[in-house]
């Protein structure tokens, strides 16, 4: 099927926490919605059947809870029957923003998936009914071709947002296309928990996904476009993933993900907007991941431990010296195992990383990691820096005894680049990732496990 992702860079408010008019709110969105539909248009003229838009691109961000409240839709939560917004908007009051997506869908006869923020009056006998007597969520929708609203998803794992509520109870929000069966969805940090991303994709054992964020790129292990690759080959999913583009805060790497193959855009150089349009297989089967020969042990003498933080963990590392080698390190229970050999030998320190415990820097949960990453110079004390370019192209074989079986693999190359392991899975109580000559100078090579019952 084809499908289309836009990063947008959104016209803000100057003024986030003002207390303004619902009139100048919509005037503000309305701008941003305009964007929307030049888009919308230009997408299905290269025969896009869906577009997704990012978390945040309709109102912006840096809202206190009151005001953000003229720029909240009221829209009904998915299972309250069929609502056409755009052929019938009179049901409800303040619906101008998602009368508008609706009526951009069954225009150009595409599903349509975007992010609002909404609310939802609530009484006293409701206990966890705010005190301002409604709850406001961060919430995507999806509209079928014809202007339908077929589903909304209330954001669960919400990013110091507080303008916003946690809903009640998770929401498992999917709808179903003719062209590619069920598509399920999250948004932003919900990617990094159980809750609900993992238990919806393997409840209803989804293989599409569409993803609306407002993304922070965070090197070497957390940036946009290497963990949207990362859990679509995990979880043997398409991704459908829409940021937003704010270079100046990071904010930057959407794309379209197969488990094979992707689709990306990650410029932190300009400005503007950017669509993606992409065809991608409809997956029915799961990839089967191969696995060479059981690697030889590695033998004792590893060069000398040192400790680094990196993404705010204390890693303990190895350096990766020479032209070829074997390499084990560990911490608590996991150890990680590395073999590799290097095409020339460069200027470039790399070093191989290991961190088991939790990560309690801007949201907390607990993290297994196994790490080959290039330093930002030749001291120990820079690795784990961020880097973005590198010239080594090294084969390796990486491997660690993971207590999880969530591992997201980590594959990122020179300029922000991604590569596909020739090799990944698990072999007895060890899972590997192998890769021989990457396209360009390897940043980034990890096995990030996510130990969900440790959270």
């Amino acid at each position: 099927y084809v499908a289309a992702v836009y990063e947008h860079e959104s016209i803000l408010s100057p003024a986030p926490a003002a207390l303004v008019e619902r009139r100048s709110a919509l005037e503000l969105m309305g701008r941003n919605l305009d964007i929307y539909e030049q888009q919308v248009l230009a997408a299905a003229r290269q025969g896009a059947q869906i577009i997704v838009f990012p978390e945040d691109g309709i109102h912006g961000f840096n809202f206190t809870r009151s005001s953000i409240y003229p720029y909240l839709d009221f829209v009904p939560h998915s299972h309250s029957g069929k609502w056409n917004p755009c052929r019938e908007p009179y049901l409800f009051n303040d619906t101008e923003v998602v009368q508008r997506l609706s009526c951009m869908a069954l225009k150009n006869r595409i599903f349509l998936v975007a992010n609002l923020g909404t609310k939802q009056p609530c009484g006293r006998w409701d206990p966890r009914c705010p005190p301002d007597g409604r709850f406001q969520f961060n919430t995507n929708v999806a509209l079928g071709a014809d202007g339908a609203l077929l589903a909304t998803y209330r954001k669960h794992n919400l990013y110091f947002e507080e303008a916003f509520d946690t809903p009640p109870e998770p929401d498992y929000a999917f709808f179903d296309t003719p062209f590619a069966g069920r598509f399920g969805m999250f948004t932003c940090f919900d990617i990094l928990f159980f809750e609900p991303a993992v238990n919806l994709v393997r409840r209803y054992d989804l293989k599409q996904i569409v993803y609306p964020t407002a993304w922070m790129n965070q090197l070497p292990l957390l940036s946009a476009v290497e963990f949207q690759q990362a859990f679509a080959t995990a979880f043997n999913v398409n991704i459908l993933a829409a940021n937003i583009h704010h270079p100046s805060l990071g904010m930057t790497g959407s794309g379209i993900y197969t488990p094979v193959k992707s689709f990306i855009y990650h410029n932190m150089e300009s400005y503007g907007g950017k669509l993606i349009v992409a065809e991608i297989p409809v997956i029915t089967a799961d990839y089967k991941t191969n696995l060479e020969k059981t690697p030889v042990r590695v033998s004792e003498q590893s060069p000398p431990s040192f400790y680094a933080e990196m993404m705010y963990d204390n890693f303990t590392f190895v350096p990766v010296w020479g032209e070829k080698g074997e390499l084990q390190v560990c911490a608590n229970t996991l150890c990680c195992y590395l073999n590799y050999r290097r095409a020339a030998l460069t200027d470039e320190l790399y070093a191989l990383g290991v961190f088991d415990g939790l990560h309690t820097v801007h949201g907390t949960y607990y993290v297994q990691a196994c790490a080959l990453v290039k330093c930002g110079g030749l001291s120990f004390s820079t690795c784990g820096q961020e880097v973005t370019e590198a010239t080594a192209l090294i084969d390796f074989q990486l491997w660690g005894n993971m207590s999880t079986p969530y591992i997201f693999p980590l594959l990122l190359t020179s300029g922000i680049t991604l590569d596909f392991a020739d090799h990944m899975g698990w072999k007895n109580n060890y899972y590997f990732l192998s890769k021989n000559r990457t396209s360009s100078g390897l940043l980034t090579a990890a096995l990030y496990g996510r130990w969900y019952e440790k959270d």
